[in-house]
C-alpha cells in the first residue's frame, strides 16, 4: 500500500512538473517572440522615416492580419479570437514606430536602414509564423509575468496589458471536424499533378483542379454543408504541410503507408493498386520484368518525395536514376526517348497509355500492393466522419461510377 501511494504520488509530481516545463516554454517563446517582433519596428520606422513613408498603412494592414488570422486557424485557433490578438500587435507596432518618429523630430534622425521589402519583412515574416505556434495554451499567462517581461521600448503599459487580455481570450477548436463546421470551410491539399485523381488547371490565370479526387472532395464538403477549398501542396511538402495544419483531409491519390500512418490518420481504402512500369510500346519485351529494369543501361525515371521514390529507393541499385520535379510533364520524357522507364501506380499507367498510345504498361502483373486513401490530422471525430462519409458512397456506387467514367473516357479532356 506504501508503494503503490508513492509510486502515485511520484506520478502526480511528474505531470506537474511536465505540465508547468510546457507552460514555461510557451510563456518564455512567446515573450521572446513578441519582444524580437515589436523591437524591428524601431528599423521599421527608420525606413518610413528615410524614405517619407507614413506609419499607417491600412491595404497593407489588412493583407497581414488576414495572413495572421489564416495562419492561426492552421493551429486550431478561432479567427474571432486571434483576430482580435492581432489586431493589438499591428496597433502596437504602431505605436512603437510613433515614439520612435517623436524622438527623431527632437534629436539624432536615422541617416541610414535596412530594406523594408528584402531584410526587414521576411524576419517579421518568419516571428509572425513562430508568433502563431505559441498562441494555443497562451491564455493561462499570468499578467505580471506578460507584462513584467515585454520590454520593447516605446510600448505603453496600457498596450501590454490590452494584449494580455486577448491572449486570454485566445480558443481552439476541440476537434478539426468542429473547426471544419463551424468556420463553413473544408480545406483539401491536393498535388494537382497526378491524374486521374488530381490535376491543376490555370484558366485565364486562376487556379483549379479536376480528377476523381476532386469530385470526392467536392461531395465530402457537400455533405458536411461546408465550402470545399483546395489547398495546394507537393509530394514531397506532403507530410510538413499535414503538420503545419495547411490543410484538413489531402485528396490526390495518396497511398496508404506506415510512416505517413505514424504522423496522420488515414480513411479506409477506397481503391487497392500497385507500382508496375510504363515504357516506350516498343520497349515493353526490354522492360517486362524487375531485373531487366534494374540494369546499368537503363534510365529510370522518378518523381521525388512520394512512394515511387521510396519504391525506387529500396528496389532499384543499378540502373540509372533521373529525379524529375514536374511530375505533369514526366511521361513526356519517355515519349521523347530521355527516359526509358518509371514505376508508378497501376492505374496512372493505364491513365497515361490510354492518353498516350506511345506508352504501355511494361508487365501484367504489379511490383507491389498498395491501397488510396485520404490523409488527415490525427483527429478522431474527422476520420470518423469522413470514413462513415467514405462507406456510404461506395456502397451507393458513387466511387466505381467515378473511376469507371475515367477508364472509359480517359483523353486529355479530364474529369471535371
Amino acid at each position: 500500500m506504501i508503494t503503490r501511494n508513492l509510486l502515485a504520488i511520484l506520478l502526480g509530481l511528474t505531470l506537474s512538473w511536465l505540465a508547468t516545463t510546457c507552460h514555461a516554454k510557451t510563456t518564455s517563446g512567446l515573450i521572446l517572440t513578441i519582444n524580437q517582433r515589436l523591437g524591428l519596428m524601431q528599423e521599421v520606422a527608420a525606413y518610413k522615416w528615410i524614405n517619407n513613408k507614413p506609419i499607417e498603412d491600412l491595404a497593407r494592414e489588412a493583407i497581414v492580419l488576414d495572413a495572421a488570422v489564416n495562419t492561426a486557424l492552421n493551429y486550431g485557433i478561432h479567427p474571432g479570437s486571434s483576430k482580435q490578438f492581432f489586431k493589438l500587435q499591428i496597433s502596437a507596432a504602431k505605436e512603437v514606430q510613433n515614439y520612435w518618429f517623436s524622438v527623431w523630430q527632437s534629436a539624432n534622425p536615422p541617416a541610414l536602414a535596412p530594406d523594408l521589402i528584402n531584410d526587414i519583412r521576411p524576419k517579421l515574416l518568419v516571428l509572425g509564423d513562430e508568433l502563431v505556434t505559441h498562441l494555443p495554451g497562451a491564455g493561462d499567462i499570468r499578467e505580471i509575468d506578460f507584462v513584467g517581461n515585454i520590454d520593447v521600448e516605446g510600448l505603453s503599459l496600457q498596450s501590454k496589458i490590452d494584449i494580455h487580455q486577448a491572449l486570454k481570450q485566445i480558443r481552439t477548436y476541440s476537434s478539426r471536424l468542429e473547426q471544419v463546421l463551424a468556420t463553413g470551410i473544408l480545406r483539401i491539399g491536393t498535388t494537382g499533378d497526378y491524374p486521374p485523381f488530381s490535376l491543376r488547371h490555370s484558366v485565364k490565370g486562376e487556379r483549379t483542379f479536376s480528377g476523381i479526387d476532386i469530385q470526392l472532395g467536392k461531395d465530402l464538403a457537400q455533405s458536411l454543408g461546408v465550402e470545399a477549398i483546395f489547398v495546394q501542396t507537393s509530394w514531397p511538402t506532403l507530410m510538413k504541410d499535414l503538420e503545419k495544419g495547411k490543410y484538413d483531409i489531402a485528396m490526390s491519390g495518396i497511398s496508404r503507408s506506415l510512416s505517413r500512418q505514424a504522423r496522420g490518420y488515414f480513411s479506409k481504402a477506397y481503391l487497392s493498386s500497385g507500382k508496375t512500369p510504363i515504357v516506350r510500346c516498343e520497349d515493353m519485351p526490354k522492360f517486362n520484368s524487375l531485373s531487366k529494369i534494374d540494369n546499368p543501361t537503363t534510365r529510370l525515371i522518378v518523381n521525388p518525395g512520394g512512394t515511387n521514390q521510396r519504391f525506387v529507393d529500396a528496389k532499384i541499385h543499378s540502373a540509372e536514376i533521373i529525379v524529375f520535379e514536374d511530375n505533369r510533364k514526366i511521361f513526356l520524357e519517355i515519349i521523347n526517348h530521355n527516359a526509358d522507364v518509371m514505376i508508378t501506380d497501376r492505374l496512372e499507367v493505364e491513365h497515361q497509355s490510354a492518353l498516350h498510345p506511345e506508352l504501355c504498361a511494361a508487365m501484367k502483373s504489379n511490383l507491389s500492393y498498395l491501397e488510396k486513401a485520404f490523409l488527415m490530422p490525427q483527429d478522431s471525430p474527422l476520420k470518423n466522419y469522413v470514413d462513415t462519409w467514405l462507406d456510404l458512397r461506395i456502397s451507393e456506387g458513387l466511387i466505381n461510377k467515378l473511376f469507371n467514367k475515367m477508364t472509359s473516357h480517359a483523353s486529355s479532356q479530364e474529369i471535371q
